[in-house]
């Protein structure tokens, strides 16, 4: 509510100050606390300049007043100004495997489940307009459109330290923070594949489709956060077309398949014995890079069957071979490389689990092989204090993409420049966002007029005219209007396709509001404040 405190005080410091000021000293005056520091200090100067003044009486009321008035227009500008002058901006706070551990990660994962809930909540917090929540075993990121950058940022680090159960100062230690332009080239980057462990790799960019599918209709994937990664999937599109940049690269299930071949003797390639405990998307992509590495046999471990059975019929070429979660301990001690993908918040393989499994013959290289790409992890770190025991996790894959970068680089170089390309695009499209409340409520305006004016018109037509005559008249008013509207409308739409700079754009919408006195910036002000008390109602 402290935004509307500038236009509410006004009248109390007009209908107050010549009196007070003649009543009492200037300090007097500002005993009631400004909301702002600004206006805190321009308080301090009058006091200054008023205990070293030697003016008469009638010369200090004169400053009173009007160092009421410029305090006041301090006020106002401070109060307001913070949501209508600046744009809300759109903030991204990550946490990514390349700054923070998946320690920290796995704690603040969020299930696709919880997205919109996850939305609502932090649609909630006072200075956020909307939100998006990308969750993927890489990365953890927050997308929101904020009143205030610093409240916002400060408002969601909160919150997920109280989802998490992690504290602020550890968050803000591993996060990153971007603002604007920045955040929508990084989503676009995400999107295109530059940001991920492969470069290129192109699971992320169905993620990026999963956010907007299950967060569309939640009430706070708003106009511009929905527009953002929109916009972001039609970039991963394109740069995936014209760069082919996804040839070659590959998925994290890809990369952990190739970290397990990598760690097996070249022999053992074909011939050891693995097992897949969770057969999900991520599942079903190790068997595909399984198969395209010539494995033919596989165990699978899954709550149910029928999932087994779809694989099966999609991987006829391979022999796969369904058991139950009972059985995942035995399973395990047969095998030689275990992949793990399931969705279980506790781990599935701790030390005590695999310390007693018998040991792995020497031909794949005497131990066996944990590859955990799920998060939260399903194998502890401490399986890796067992004798002949290797645990990897998500972490771990980053020595698997250590070839083909040249051209990969090259690819990401032609990525960029249509990311710069389709950046413009949209911050044009975002821009013109700004003109749209003036836009409807000329559009308003000019239908209250015609509405009333009608209504008078047929009312002395009477009774006697026609439905024909005064649907002509209906019709005919609306022409007008719409001829009329047309040039100043066309004058307020946006998109950098033409010669109309965004700047010549914003003065013909303020020079609408004046000449019409559409007051779209304090309309703006207190629809936004409004939302947000209805929200903590």
């Amino acid at each position: 509510m402290a935004a509307f405190a500038g236009a509410k005080l006004e009248s109390i410091f007009h209908s107050n100050a010549t009196a007070v000021a003649a009543s009492s000293p200037l300090s007097t005056h500002f005993q009631i606390k400004p909301p702002h520091r600004r206006t805190q200090r321009a308080a301090n100067v009058v006091r200054c300049d008023s205990s070293s003044s030697s003016s008469s009486s009638s010369d200090v009321v004169v400053s009173s007043n009007a160092s009421s008035l410029s305090a006041l227009q301090q006020l106002k500008t401070s109060a307001a100004d913070r949501y209508t002058k600046e744009k809300s901006s759109i903030i991204v706070i990550g946490l990514s495997i390349h700054t923070t551990p998946v320690e920290i990660r796995e704690k603040l994962a969020i299930p696709e489940a919880e997205w919109p809930r996850a939305i609502k909540e932090l649609c909630a917090l006072n200075h956020i307009e909307e939100a998006a929540v990308l969750c993927t075993c890489n990365r953890m990121e927050i997308y929101v459109v904020a009143l205030s950058q610093h409240r916002g940022v400060k408002e969601v680090t909160e919150w997920m330290s109280k989802t998490g159960g992690i504290p602020v100062s550890e968050i803000s230690d591993h996060r990153f923070l971007l603002y604007n332009t920045d955040a929508t080239r990084h989503i676009f980057q995400v999107s295109a594949g530059l940001e991920s462990l492969v470069l290129g790799e192109g699971q992320i960019l169905a993620q990026v489709k999963q956010v907007a599918k299950v967060s569309q209709g939640v009430a706070g994937f708003g106009r511009n956060i929905s527009g953002l990664f929109k916009h972001a999937i039609m970039v991963g599109k394109r740069v995936r077309t014209e760069t082919r940049i996804a040839e070659g690269a590959v998925s994290v299930s890809s990369a952990a398949v190739e970290l397990a071949l990598m760690k097996l003797p070249q022999s053992a390639h074909s011939t050891a014995r693995c097992l897949l405990i969770g057969a999900g998307k991520m599942g079903k992509l190790v068997i595909k890079h399984l198969v395209s590495k010539g494995c033919t046999r596989i165990v699978v471990v899954n709550r149910s069957v029928e999932k087994v059975d779809a694989l099966r019929e999609e991987f006829k070429d391979i022999e796969i071979i369904y058991k139950p979660v009972g059985d995942m301990m035995t399973c395990a001690g047969e095998a030689d490389v275990i992949f793990t993908s399931t969705s279980s918040e506790t781990p599935l393989f701790l030390k005590e689990n695999v310390v007693d499994l018998p040991p792995v013959g020497p031909d794949v290289g005497g131990k066996r092989l944990f590859i955990d790409i799920s998060v939260p992890r399903n194998v502890g770190s401490c399986v890796n204090e067992v004798d002949n025991t290797r645990a990897y996790n998500v972490d771990d894959l980053k020595e698997v993409v250590a070839a083909n970068r040249e051209d990969r680089l090259r690819k990401a170089m032609e990525a960029e420049a249509i990311i710069a390309e389709e950046l413009k695009v949209f911050e044009a499209w975002r821009d013109s966002l700004e003109t749209v409340p003036t836009i409807r409520k000329l559009r308003a305006y000019a239908e209250r007029i015609r509405s009333s004016d009608l209504e008078k018109c047929l009312q002395k037509m009477g009774d006697n005219a026609n439905n024909n005559a005064k649907k002509a008249v209906e019709a005919l008013s609306r022409g007008i209007v719409n001829k009329l509207l047309h040039g100043p409308l066309q004058h307020l739409r946006y998109d950098g396709t033409d010669d109309r700079t965004l700047d010549e754009t914003l003065e013909n919408m303020h020079a609408l509001n004046r000449m019409f006195n559409l007051e779209t910036e304090v309309s703006l002000l207190e629809e936004k404040i409004r939302a947000k008390v209805e929200q903590q109602k």
